[in-house]
């Protein structure tokens, strides 16, 4: 993606089912948990650089001894800050006390962050201030070992203004207007509630204060706790839990928007928000690692006792599609494959694009971003050219001579490393001329590979606001001299604000609504606009069951491509030579390369959740009104 795009968050969870002693005899530290927690938060950067934070827990304490230990950043490298900070502690610890240095039993009782139970998080803050007090994962701090809560997660609720309003009418003040405080304190609630019925289930049985403790561990049922809590969530959640005595949850929604993988064996419980992470860290093989169910919680017990509950009915399977063709890292076997097909299936309208062209044609992609789809429509135009020379061989009738055949089979796709993408320029200067000047040159090109009579064809994974697209990357591929250049974008068109984690919250920022807008007006149809204002508007008092998407509509004047058409105009820059052709994936192809992630509200507007028709409409409804505010 040449646009700059915040996405969604990571988690990481390490329950160590056997003793410290055990990893330290096997792997030669009591600190494997948190080492191995080093590499899944390391594996799993790409989602998130603007904070990460880790959390752990001992079991089996005295009074009296710290159990509980918390490291949060907002540093330029979060993850290894954080890293370098529990390093230095440990060390500090073991230098100043060398008998700990043998005795598992002496570094669990006095060094910090050493633990059976261990959290991780990366952040990408899609809103609200970026400190260190908005870095998960977050605590709920008691008294009672049981009633402390540690709470991590790469979601987003759109009815948070409703669930925050459930805690106010159970008595409860929470502290922030976040959907994590919110969600927090509303699993809390029913946490407190459940000890204390256990607790007084036990007095009247006849147990004494002290025997409770552990029995509370026992009879506290998490199922239900999340059962309660979840009642009215509507978002795309992937949150992980840790009790203050050593249960721990991870939960999906029921539409599986956010992902979440897991593994066990007899010695760890791993949960992470994807798969080769688990992979690679652990040295297990895929089919070992499986894919959480919608609607379920993995839950472990105090006990090491593992269970997958459903906590609630999952709903029709719209897992994120964006997430395999740009978030998530492409190492994924399954995504690997998945983004190879993307490129693949765009090949007829590229072709048709170049008039069948492929001599005078160069093929390359965007840095880093597009580089799988990429091998899947070079392994096409590949195809394409073996035709040709079969066809062009048979219809020689064996009259040709060897130079000929050679020349014939000569002919392969001639392929290139045309964009460059720099280190990040500083725009250091706020005027708006010097600005666009350094913004024009984060890409750079590679000259002396392109004809005047060649076209250049350059895919891209995604195109949402189209900036560095018009800004930069066609201007820097002008520079070439090419007769025309040809952007393909692996993703359909993107038409519609996310609400489930991702920043795309407003409507005027995508290329496409503002393409639409441009044929409206263009067309005579503009009045359009306030209708479907006015409908909008009609619904806003609506349970969200009952809202439509009426934003649909301005989209459904023009085919697909005119208004691809037109976003090839508008990014288009007047100082531009050769002739620009934009082509999306049909949103057919998109369900043919990804048949098991259809989660495409992004291009269709068919959100998984009844929240996302509220959101899409209040996000109509800012842009007409000149709002800036989010949308939920």
């Amino acid at each position: 993606m040449s646009d700059a795009l915040k996405h969604e968050c990571g988690i990481a969870l390490i329950r160590l089912r056997k003793p410290l002693e055990f990893y330290k005899e096997k792997y030669g530290s009591a600190f494997y948990g948190v080492n191995k927690m080093y590499l899944m938060m390391e594996k799993q950067h790409n989602r998130g650089q603007d904070g990460a934070g880790f959390a752990s827990i001992k079991m089996d304490t005295l009074p009296g001894e710290r159990y509980i230990s918390r490291v949060r950043s907002i540093a330029q490298q979060p993850i290894q800050d954080i890293f370098a900070q529990i390093n230095e502690r440990v060390n500090k610890e073991l230098a100043q006390h060398p008998e700990y240095q043998d005795s598992v039993a002496l570094q669990k009782k006095h060094i910090p962050y050493i633990g059976e139970l261990l959290l991780g998080h990366v952040r990408y803050g899609t809103f609200g201030k970026n400190s260190v007090e908005s870095v998960h994962p977050f605590l709920r701090q008691n008294n009672w070992m049981h009633r402390n809560l540690i709470l991590a997660g790469n979601f987003n609720m759109t009815n948070v203004k409703e669930l925050f309003k459930n805690l106010v009418d159970l008595g409860q003040h929470p502290k922030e207007y976040t959907d994590t405080i919110t969600i927090m304190e509303k699993i809390g609630h029913f946490l407190d509630d459940a000890v204390s019925k256990i607790y007084k289930d036990l007095k009247k049985e006849g147990y004494g204060k002290h025997e409770c403790s552990p029995l509370i561990a026992e009879r506290l049922k998490i199922a239900k706790i999340l059962r309660r809590a979840a009642k009215n969530w509507d978002g795309g959640y992937a949150m992980a839990g840790l009790i203050g005595h050593g249960d721990a949850f991870v939960l999906r929604d029921p539409a599986g928007i956010r992902p979440v993988y897991y593994y066990t064996d007899d010695e760890i419980v791993v949960v992470a928000s994807e798969r080769p992470v688990i992979q690679t860290v652990f040295n297990v093989e895929f089919e070992d690692v499986k894919e959480l169910t919608p609607g379920h919680a993995l839950i472990s017990k105090k006990s090491g006792a593992v269970s997958i509950k459903k906590i609630l009915e999952p709903l029709e399977r719209k897992s994120c599609s964006f997430e395999r063709i740009y978030f998530s890292r492409g190492s994924d076997a399954e995504i690997y494959q998945e983004r190879k097909m993307l490129g693949r299936l765009l090949m007829p309208q590229v072709l048709k694009a170049i008039n069948n062209d492929t001599k005078n044609s160069v093929f390359s992609y965007i840095p880093n971003t597009a580089e799988t789809s990429f091998y899947g429509m070079i392994e096409t135009v590949e195809e394409h050219l073996n035709e040709k020379k079969t066809k062009a061989i048979l219809d020689g009738n064996g009259q040709l001579s060897a130079d000929q055949v050679t020349s014939i089979l000569k002919e392969r796709p001639r392929i290139e490393k045309i964009a460059i993408k720099d280190v990040k320029l500083r725009t250091f200067i706020t005027e708006d001329s010097s600005r666009d000047d350094l913004v024009a040159h984060v890409y750079d090109v590679t000259y002396g590979v392109i004809k005047p009579t060649d076209n250049l064809v350059i895919i891209d994974d995604s195109i949402v606001r189209g900036t560095t697209l018009k800004k930069s990357i066609i201007k820097m591929m002008d520079r070439l001299h090419p007769k025309k250049i040809v952007i393909v974008s692996s993703a359909p068109q993107i038409r519609f604000p996310d609400c489930y984690g991702i920043d795309m919250a407003n409507l005027e920022t995508l290329v496409a609504f503002n393409a639409a807008l441009a044929l409206l007006k263009e067309n005579g149809k503009y009045d359009l606009v306030e209708e479907v204002y006015h409908r909008c508007k009609a619904q806003e008092d609506l349970a969200d069951k009952d809202v439509k998407n009426f934003v649909n509509e301005i989209y459904d004047q023009f085919t697909t491509e005119q208004i691809s058409a037109k976003i090839s105009q508008l990014l288009t820059d007047e100082s531009v030579n050769a002739e620009v052709e934009i082509i999306f994936q049909p949103v057919a192809n998109l369900h043919k390369a990804i048949p098991d992630h259809l989660g495409d509200w992004y291009f269709t507007g068919n959100y998984p959740t009844v929240g996302g028709n509220r959101v899409v409409n209040r996000a109509f409804i800012n842009f007409y009104e000149g709002n800036k505010e989010r949308a939920y």
